[in-house]
């Protein structure tokens, strides 16, 4: 099997600078503000971005634990496979946010909905269209009956290895 090794395009600045309190999804942190700060060389791939409400912020769990295929995710007292879940301590520590974007200063995006570690390494950006992402009929196996208590669910030191880089 083929190996891929990523670079940085740059940083995810927020107010959260450790696991402990940090929104688990964007949906608890509406109102938490923070930067995507891009290297100079990518500053040129952000032309046109502003037309666009909301971004995909693809990162590095650069503070989780070990991978592990089998966990207790957050909602849950029972172990399923890491696949089924949102946990960052997977076999790539590759993380997923959708935020709003507020406004574009330079190689500088100011971003609200942030649920992501400060100093958190950004590997991609993309632009929310939701024409291209509607879905009817979706099911949500597991969290059936529980996605309730998302827009109130903040990290705790107690969860350790399940909820470092935390966002999803």
């Amino acid at each position: 099997m083929s190996q891929y090794a990523f670079t940085p395009i740059g940083v995810v600045r927020s107010p959260f600078t450790q696991t402990a309190g940090t929104p688990i999804q964007p949906t608890a942190a509406e109102a938490a503000e923070g930067e995507v700060i891009l290297e100079e060389a990518y500053a040129p791939g952000l032309k046109d971005i502003d037309g666009f409400s909301h971004v995909f912020l693809i990162y590095v769990f650069d503070g989780s634990g070990p991978g592990a295929l089998c966990l207790k995710p957050y909602l849950d007292i029972v172990e399923r496979g890491v696949f089924a879940t949102r946990a960052p301590c997977r076999p790539n520590p590759i993380g997923l946010s959708l935020v709003r974007l507020l406004r574009r200063d330079g190689n500088v995006l100011r971003i609200a909905g942030v649920d992501i570690l400060d100093g958190t390494p950004l590997l991609d950006i993309k632009p929310y269209i939701p024409q291209l992402n509607p879905k009817d009929d979706v099911r949500v196996g597991w969290l059936t009956g529980r996605t309730d208590g998302f827009a109130s669910v903040h990290a705790t030191a107690a969860l350790g290895g399940e909820t470092g880089g935390t966002g999803g």
